[in-house]
């Protein structure tokens, strides 16, 4: 075990990420530790740039090294859909499936009452301004199937209303390789919901 305070504190830190524990972080610092000059010296130099270099894009809320994002500096890009998502982290799932050949909107959050998150701290107004300035023919809500993310679909639904813009949201239901046995009872009733015509 350590005893080193700037090593345990590399720990301590690690173990804030995501998918990390104090376990898998400890295992992730003696990696590191063990290749300093091939993967930790990199490593650290990478997340000094990237701290100094990270900005959100001005337009759509990802994050790059630019005022604007990659996908908003593309015209091509510029087609009159803008999908919007709770979170950067969405955006680039989206991106790395390829599907979606519009620019995004990254509301950074759902609206929250607990805990106190409102339209104006998630950029909603900016959105309706989008919609005008850019013409957007459809808006598309790609939310997380949860009580806040379905409260803020219904939301920005009601304040986009007034554009005449068109609306919708991605599917909801059984996932492809899905097995109805292992599906909660909310994706089984989307999915019946959502059912069409075979």
């Amino acid at each position: 075990m350590a005893d080193d305070a700037g090593i345990e504190g590399l720990i301590e830190l690690m173990a804030r990420l995501p998918g990390l524990g104090p376990r898998s972080a400890r295992r992730a610092v003696l990696m590191l530790l063990k290749k300093r000059g091939q993967l930790m010296a990199p490593l650290a130099q990478a997340m000094a740039q990237v701290a100094l270099t990270a900005k959100d894009c001005h337009i759509c809320g990802n994050i790059g090294t630019a005022d604007l994002c990659p996908i908003c500096a593309d015209p091509a890009r510029a087609n009159g859909e803008v999908c919007v998502v709770e979170d950067v982290a969405d955006l680039w799932a989206l991106e790395r499936a390829g599907v979606f050949r519009g620019r995004y909107h990254v509301l950074g959050g759902l609206l929250s009452a607990l805990d106190a998150v409102g339209p104006e701290e998630l950029g909603i107004p900016r959105l309706a301004r989008r919609v005008t300035d850019e013409g957007l023919r459809e808006v598309i809500l790609a939310l997380n199937a949860t009580v806040d993310g379905q409260t803020t679909a219904h939301y920005i639904a009601d304040a986009l209303a007034p554009t005449g813009v068109q609306l919708s949201s991605l599917a909801q239901g059984v996932p492809v390789g899905g097995e109805l046995d292992y599906l909660d009872d909310g994706t089984l009733g989307a999915a019946l919901r959502a059912r069409r015509r075979v």
